[in-house]
């Protein structure tokens, strides 16, 4: 989608009306002040709306009969406070104008907020010294945690997770505002958000009815869509489901390419394919940050920034392993194809079609990325590296906005398969060496960090080595940075919701609709033989219960083992029968997951005399890796004290591989009668143990229970394409290449039907369309010539 763009800024007219009407008025008042509950909204005409809270404190002052916020309690107008003045004028003159202490602050990402804030393993949060549930206070209120990092820290940007409701968000977002805006110079919270639009498997889709938020497919089932016009409009949607929560900043999205098929995080991405990758990235982006309505240059009241990650992109961990752990820390590259996972940030995230230009920060992501820093031959994590952060995205690259770390790789590591300290390739050095080492790589803020402490110690090593001229310098321009994202999504002239307002627009029945419909359309079906589907309603169906093992998380907690319904059957109910055993049904419908395919590491196999290193399988049955490498790429560190991290040999069994046990059960059962497979996929999979069994296969990326039934009773045909490969079985896996995408031999099943990279079918077998014609080939490698 085009987005229209004018040669002046909203700023430059907004300052132009404003002085014009100022001329003809006389400075006469041009303000008039609206009680909005939590805060008092001023409606300047011609100008700026403002608001503030009682609370704060802060006082209104005038300006040619215009209203203005007295944010720095000075009793005149500052340029950083004048919002006839653009956000670049305002962020240098209150970046020069902040203590180092302030700018410090600014450089801190809070470690993730619920709301309320309770107690866990992680953290203790109290209100009044008292843990919330004993507390008496309102889910709104600041916890006393909160209310230090704020005062004592200086911090500006917080990291919300879970919330209670949309209304306590919004209630909370206007305390944490108020709290701010009466301290130091009035800077506003930059609240931001992991992505929240998730599924709810088993809830209803009700048309006409409303929801806590709209509920749309993950990145990858977006990607299944193979269409950036639907992914802008959920940008579009999601911003104003943001702004309404409070929330002005997205930790998304994720522009790594899924050229391993084997990593975790394959699920979060837009798949495998660099030119779909960088048009949903480039779609997604401008879809949150573009204001199309009051502002002509893109920036406004609507936008939210977009944090995109992971740079240099994250997909290429040795193994498939992932790089929140010392174990998956090294990214490499035997394809020699570094540069074509830069792509979607070069081609998309910085090369915007609407007037926001490019994504407004990065995100560097944890791994080392081997061997890649040509210049000081240095191999240490992406933030600490001068190479990667300046030499690439800052001078190569020309990229302007803020750099932000991953969470908690400044924390010191303890093992190898410890979560979340990931300090790597500089574990040998203090907490504050590494947050100086960022700095001076380029890095502006400290993700996961509530602590000014180590940042303000970093700022003095740098002044006794290179004197506080130039120390002052630098951080004023990490400074500068972050005040842009601030100033100009207004949250300095109003940054209050108003929660009878929010609960209007978040999840109101018109977004919930879109969700849905975008639910329906990243359906793939592989398989449809004899044209057993659709199924048609009326049909008695079979849905065998599923076994779900125990499993432990990524934070070491377990899930027990237990059998449950695997949809919600009251849903199911309303399109077929429901069967109570197979011998009275005319389908069977069993819904899988994929592969749990592990981390690649096991503590048992170190204790038991081996390396710990292991294989990851996208398999179900036992897997022995035969195929892998006899010498691994990259390895060493401190905790081992060896270099080679293979893995041949050695066998693993998924912890689901009850989920084959299940298919060919009910394959017995039903003999000749049709049993259709359900997949929720988060990575490839080797299919070859279960199309055999299948009469039908269908594939999703998270929907919700009620968009599948449509799909199998004919009431929506499938549409969706695969956004990545099926591997043909997991030697080819081994033998691709972890940086190079569709390099694998892809499975062919009973049909001929080859599950390559956008293919999938409608009832009247393999799509071939627009998409698949733009799409449906393999892209030539790339090169980056700047």
């Amino acid at each position: 989608m085009q987005v229209s763009v004018s040669r002046l800024t909203v700023f430059t007219v907004a300052a132009l009306l404003a002085l014009a009407l100022a001329s003809s008025c006389a400075y006469d008042q041009l303000w008039e002040e609206h009680d909005r509950g939590d805060f008092i909204l001023v409606t300047n005409r011609g100008g700026a709306d403002i608001a503030y809270s009682p609370l704060s404190g802060v006082e209104i002052i005038t300006d040619r009969g215009f209203a203005f916020k007295d944010l720095n309690g000075n009793g005149k107008l500052d340029k950083y406070e004048d919002w006839r003045l653009s956000p670049e004028v305002r962020a240098k003159d209150l970046a020069s104008r902040l203590s180092i202490q302030e700018i410090a602050g600014l450089m801190l990402y809070s470690a993730h907020q619920s709301v309320p804030a309770r107690s866990s393993r992680f953290a203790v949060n109290t209100y009044g010294g008292a843990v919330f549930g004993e507390s008496g206070a309102d889910p709104w209120e600041l916890s006393d945690q909160q209310k230090n990092f704020l005062k004592y820290d200086n911090l500006r940007h917080i990291l919300v997770t879970s919330v209670e409701s949309p209304e306590t968000a919004a209630r909370w977002n206007n305390r944490v505002q108020a709290f701010v805006e009466g301290a130091g110079k009035g800077i506003p919270a930059n609240n931001s958000s992991d992505p929240r639009h998730g599924i709810v498997a088993s809830a209803e889709y009700d048309a006409g009815a409303g929801g806590e938020i709209s509920m749309w497919p993950g990145a990858l089932g977006l990607a299944a869509t193979f269409d950036p016009d639907l992914v802008y409009q959920f940008g579009r949607i999601a911003s104003a489901e943001y702004r309404a929560l409070g929330l002005t900043t997205a930790l998304s999205p994720m522009a790594d390419l899924a050229t391993d098929p084997r990593w975790s995080r394959v699920r979060g991405t837009f798949g495998e394919d660099p030119l779909l990758v960088t048009d949903m990235i480039r779609a997604y982006i401008d879809g949150f940050q573009s204001t199309v309505t009051d502002s002509s240059d893109g920036w406004g009241r609507e936008s939210v920034n977009a944090m995109v990650k992971h740079w240099p992109g994250g997909g290429t961990g040795e193994g498939g392993r992932d790089a929140h752990f010392g174990f998956g820390k090294y990214a490499v590259y035997p394809g020699n194809n570094f540069e074509e996972q830069l792509r979607p940030f070069v081609e998309g995230a910085f090369r915007l079609e609407g007037g926001t230009r490019e994504a407004s920060a990065v995100m560097p992501y944890y791994t080392i990325s081997w061997q890649q820093d040509t210049v000081n031959n240095e191999n240490v994590g992406n933030a600490f590296s001068k190479y990667i952060i300046t030499g690439l995205l800052r001078e190569r690259y020309g990229y302007k906005g803020v750099v932000c770390t991953d969470w908690g790789v400044t924390r010191t590591p303890q093992s190898v398969d410890q979560f979340g300290n990931a300090g790597w390739g500089v574990e040998q050095l203090s907490e504050a060496e590494r947050h100086y080492k960022a700095i001076m790589a380029g890095v502006d803020q400290f993700g996961g960090n509530n602590d000014a402490g180590p940042v303000i110690e970093a700022y003095l090593m740098g002044v006794s080595r290179h004197g506080e001229d130039f120390m002052r310098r630098r951080f004023e321009k990490s400074a500068k940075r972050l005040l842009m994202n601030i100033f100009r999504t207004g949250l300095f002239e109003n940054p209050y919701v108003d929660p009878q307002e929010t609960r209007q627009t978040v999840g109101n029945p018109e977004f919930m609709k879109a969700g849905y419909e975008a639910q329906l359309k990243s359906v793939v079906m592989l398989k449809n033989y004899d044209n057993v589907l659709p199924a048609g309603g009326g049909a008695n169906v079979y849905i065998p219960e599923r076994f779900i093992p125990e499993r432990m998380n990524w934070f070491g907690m377990a899930t027990p083992e237990r059998y449950e319904p695997p949809v919600n059957k009251r849903i199911a109910g309303r399109y077929f029968n429901l069967a109570s055993e197979a011998a009275r049904a005319d389908y069977a419908f069993v819904f899988i997951d994929s592969p749990d395919r592990g981390t690649g590491y096991s503590r048992d196999d170190l204790m038991s005399g081996g390396t710990g290193y292991m294989p990851i399988s996208l398999k179900y049955g036992e897997y022995t890796a035969t195929d892998a490498r006899e010498v691994s790429i990259a390895g060493g560190g401190p905790f081992e004290d060896f270099t080679n991290r293979s893995y041949r040999g050695k066998s693993v069994t998924v912890s689901n591989t009850t989920d084959l046990d299940l298919v060919r059960l009910t394959r017995e059962k039903m003999g000749d009668r049709p049993l259709i497979v359900v997949i929720n996929m988060s990575t490839p999979t080797v299919l070859s143990e279960i199309e055999p069994l299948a009469d039908a296969i269908i594939v999703h990326f998270g929907v919700q229970d009620q968009a599948l039934m449509e799909i199998l009773s004919g009431k929506f045909e499938p549409q969706g394409l695969l956004p990545v490969q099926m591997p043909a079985n997991m030697r080819t896996v081994e033998e691709q290449y972890e940086d190079v995408p569709h390099d694998m031999e892809v499975y062919c099943d009973s049909e001929g039907n080859c599950y390559d990279f956008a293919f999938g079918m409608d009832w009247n077998g393999p799509i071939s369309d627009e998409r698949t014609s733009v799409y449906g080939r393999k892209q030539p490698l790339f090169s980056l010539n700047f």
